[in-house]
Formats: C-alpha cells, structure tokens, sequence
C-alpha cells in the first residue's frame, strides 16, 4: 500500500510540475494568427509615413545615400575637403554630371535613384565643405 500510495503522489506531483505552455495562451494565438498588412483601396487613406513634402538638404542626401562610400572613402570616394579640391577644380557641372550619370566606381545617382540633379548638387555642395 505505501507503494501504490508514493506512485500516486508521484504522479499527482509531476502533473503539476510541467512547464507551463504559453504557446496556447489567447494572446499568443491572436499573435500568430494576426494579418501581417493590409489591403487598402482606391479611395481609402492609406497609413503613410512622413513623406518629404519638399527637397531633401545635401546633408539628408549625404546620410540617407552618400555616407557609405564617402563617409569611409571606400574604393577611393573623396571625403574630406583636400580629396575634393581636383574635383572641384574640373567644373561644378562635371560633378553633377559623375553623379548624375556615375563615374568610375560610383553608380549612377550614388545609389539615390529618387534625387533630383537639385538634391544630388546640394549633396555634393555638402561633401565638399566637410
């Protein structure tokens, strides 16, 4: 009888003594089987996040595209002001047109395919007086 009754304890005890399955919690549930976007018609407004309502500054220009390469000089990208100085020295037009059209290794527009020639000026402008 002390037998039976310890595998009893025994038994009643590791039921509760298991990990506690928060997989199935109604929280955990409304996570896994919520809708990851959502579809918006003609018409509807749209959840859009803040849009430039304007022309970006050189230096927005610099960190959202340029900072890569001419932030570490990367495959030989100016980045301070004596690197630009023969630059600068071929023409403010020349320059706008290598960033326009790329030149060596830099591609075209440095990557910044939504800059208008205006936004990739003032980015060079602000390049070259770091």
């Amino acid at each position: 009888m002390k037998k039976l009754s310890a595998a009893l304890l025994l038994l009643a005890t590791t039921a509760y003594a298991q990990p506690y399955d928060n997989s199935m919690t109604e929280d955990a549930i409304k996570k896994r089987i919520a809708p990851i976007g959502a579809v918006y018609f003609e018409g509807d407004k749209a959840a859009v996040a803040d849009v430039p309502t304007g022309p970006r500054t050189g230096e927005q220009v610099y960190q959202a595209a340029c900072f890569a390469c001419h932030g570490t000089g990367a495959l030989g990208a100016p980045k301070s002001a004596d690197d630009w100085a023969p630059r600068l020295a071929k023409g403010a037009d020349t320059l706008l047109n290598h960033a326009i059209n790329g030149f060596n290794a830099m591609p075209p527009k440095g990557t910044c395919m939504d800059c208008s020639d205006d936004e990739l000026q003032a980015a060079i402008d602000f390049m070259s007086k770091k």
